[in-house]
């Protein structure tokens, strides 16, 4: 009986044995050592287990292991290595029975990989320089139906230069067919950018060396990409070369073909060479901010990481039979640029733009902390708008447009650049109009009153025949003194010097109009204002007048343009004042006794602020400029029936003054009937 109750009991702890080890699973750390050693003796990799192995067998037989590292054994940067929170996999019972594991679901579970970002290309050890079995190990005979990765992230990192890059999020889903067709589809981010993958190949039988991968391939990149990238190839693995042949496929609707292939051996080396039917390009806008346009704001101060640039190496060329820049538009164009040991050089001859050419180079050197710049180009007899307003954002300018343009600079800020500006730009624009502005009518209302801003209107342009100037850039410091531009109905002449770094405008120039109201049509030299005109202030917003110390230096010149001036408004004689009494009386009482038929009201306002703006301009002149202090007027005015005061006859005589404005005051009579 005691021998029955012994059996009993040992039956029962067994049962209930059983079902704890159904539902915990059965510690296997006496399997840890066999698994590493079959993983370095495979892969030549040591795999560390930190987190213990156990088998489950319920719902199905399933191993697990957690917290592994795989890494070179004989690397000594522990930066090259790859960690994983937990690896399951489910298999089939009766797979095992047959000496084939079937594994139903592999899941891994926070996989990190991490890698070096190298500055030099060496020959650092790596996985193909490696001996390893194919072809004949138990390995072969093992299968996979699916395999999931869970928060995968990938960590490129340099310690000397203190950088590191981050792809988080990696969740992908695997499946591999019978016919070994597999399907991977997952998505991902890096830094704020998400992006979406599908990939679709057929694996050979291995080993898969130098075979053929046929594969297809989906990416829906946002942040990156304007449009979904689709495309189909052949990839073949040779050691740690990965080269992509036969590649075809879309941009959005534009097709490409051409061929890639990369060089993982140690700092990656890319080869890339497409051929596009079309190829967009978008240009982001930076927001403007409410309170003014973008040209108000100042340039931004965020820093412009280049760094990348250090740790990959690159051969591209890119052709197309039509390159959309934002409003862009050129056709063909080809570009190639290589990218070495951080220094970036692209080069794009004869790109076909707007009936034009464009060609030149440009150059950035992201090798030290703080990146320099450099390009170089000519353009020749292109449509100005809509480069411009690509390149630029800007669209006041219209017409055959040719350059040359030759800069260079530094900086790690969009202000740090244009701050340290150095080089040559000469431009002219031929044909064409200066859009929203109006510049006639500009010079006409200084005799009136200080101009704040360009006095944009949408309906407003002035058409010119050529504006031209050549600037030397030193520091950010932009200086022309040749400013030239001709137009039906105004001339101007200018030097001056735009700060790029802080958008500030200095110029003087020389404004010189057709001043005849016979119309625009007359052919007849323009007149000068007879007055230099400042531009001053932020180039968004400036601030334009009259060059008051320009009159006052020689009051004499000022004097006989203002002559000359007469004879171009009112004729030679001044006979067209009798027509235009009622016009310019309006200087001083509303236009009273002219010809009701004569010009309207508005001119004659027009040019009654000229006639009183210039007068008593020209009269403080001529006597500051000689000498004498300006008369200063009476609080009062006296009577108009009070006789002049005698004079006594040992008064002094009167200033000279009052001499010198005599001719003035004569002039001015007969040019505006006061």
């Amino acid at each position: 009986m005691r021998a029955l109750k012994f059996a009993g009991a040992a039956v029962a702890a067994v049962i209930v044995i059983a079902a704890l080890l159904l539902i915990i699973g059965v510690p296997s750390g006496f399997l840890t050592s066999q698994i590493q050693d079959r993983v370095e003796r495979e892969t030549g990799y040591r795999l560390t287990i930190k987190g213990g192995t156990k088998i489950g067998l319920w719902p199905t037989l399933n191993v697990t292991l957690n917290d592994l590292t795989l890494q070179d054994p004989k690397d000594r940067d522990t930066s090259n290595r790859l960690t994983i929170g937990s690896v399951q996999a489910d298999i089939t019972l009766n797979s095992i029975w047959s000496g084939k594991p079937k594994i139903t679901e592999l899941k891994i579970v926070h996989p990190v990989l991490y890698r070096p970002l190298l500055r030099e290309r060496d020959q650092l050890p790596n996985a193909s320089s490696r001996s390893t079995k194919s072809g004949t190990s138990d390995g072969d005979n093992v299968t996979i139906d699916r395999m999931t990765v869970t928060d995968g992230g990938v960590v490129l990192s340099n310690l000397h230069d203190r950088v590191e890059n981050h792809i988080d999020g990696i969740n992908a889903d695997v499946r591999i067919g019978a016919d070994r067709h597999v399907k991977i589809t997952g998505s991902a981010r890096a830094g704020e950018h998400p992006l979406k993958f599908d990939i679709k190949a057929t694996a050979p039988a291995a080993p898969l060396e130098r075979q053929n991968i046929p594969l297809e391939l989906t990416l829906d990149a946002p942040g990156s990409l304007d449009a979904p990238l689709t495309a189909k190839a052949e990839v073949r693995l040779n050691g740690a070369i990965v080269m992509i042949n036969g590649v075809t496929g879309t941009l959005g609707d534009a097709t490409f073909n051409g061929w890639a292939s990369v060089d993982m051996a140690s700092k990656p080396l890319v080869k890339l060479d497409l051929d596009f039917q079309r190829l967009d390009i978008a240009m982001s806008k930076a927001p403007a901010d409410q309170s003014g346009s973008q040209g108000s704001q100042p340039w931004s101060n965020a820093t412009i990481d280049l760094n990348g640039m250090n740790y990959v190496d690159a051969q591209v060329r890119i052709s197309a039979a039509e390159l959309n820049i934002g409003q862009a538009r050129f056709a063909p164009a080809a570009i190639d640029a290589t990218l070495a040991g951080g220094v970036l050089k692209c080069g794009f001859p004869n790109l076909a733009a707007y009936g034009g050419q464009v060609n030149g180079q440009f150059l950035i050197d992201a090798t030290t902390g703080n990146p320099g710049f450099a390009m170089a180009s000519d353009i020749v007899g292109v449509r100005a708008l809509p480069l411009l307003q690509s390149a630029a954002d800007f669209d006041k300018l219209d017409g055959k447009m040719q350059a040359k343009i030759s800069v260079r600079s530094y900086g790690m800020s969009q202000r740090a650049i244009m701050s340290n500006l150095n080089g040559t730009v000469f431009a002219n624009f031929q044909d064409g109009t200066i859009r929203g502005l109006n510049v006639a009518q500009m010079v006409r209302n200084l005799t009136a009153s200080t101009l704040s801003g360009w006095q944009e209107g949408k309906e407003q342009v002035t058409d010119l025949s050529q504006l031209s100037a050549s600037f030397r850039i030193d520091k950010g410091q932009a200086v022309t003194t040749d400013l030239n531009l001709v137009g039906p109905l105004v001339r101007m002449t200018g030097t001056g010097t735009i700060d790029l770094g802080t958008k500030q405008l200095a110029f003087r120039v020389e404004p010189k109009l057709v001043m005849t109201t016979e119309g625009q049509g007359r052919a007849s030299d323009p007149l000068g204002l007879g007055i230099p005109v400042m531009i001053e202030g932020p180039w968004a917003q400036p601030r334009i007048y009259p060059d008051m110390a320009g009159i006052l230096d020689n009051p004499d010149a000022a004097y006989a343009k203002l002559k000359e001036m007469g004879k171009g408004l009112f004729g030679a004689n001044g006979g067209g004042l009798g027509g235009l009494g009622g016009l310019v009386n309006g200087l001083g009482g509303g236009g009273a006794g002219g010809n009701s038929a004569g010009t309207g009201g508005g001119q004659g306002d027009q040019l009654g602020k000229l006639g009183e703006t210039l007068g008593n301009l020209f009269q403080q002149g001529m006597s500051r400029g000689r000498g004498i202090p300006t008369q200063t007027p009476p609080t009062e005015a006296p009577a108009a029936s009070a006789p002049p005061p005698a004079q006594a006859p040992n008064d002094p005589a009167p200033p000279p003054a009052q001499q010198d404005s005599q001719p003035m005051n004569d002039v001015l009579r007969q040019l505006f009937n006061r």
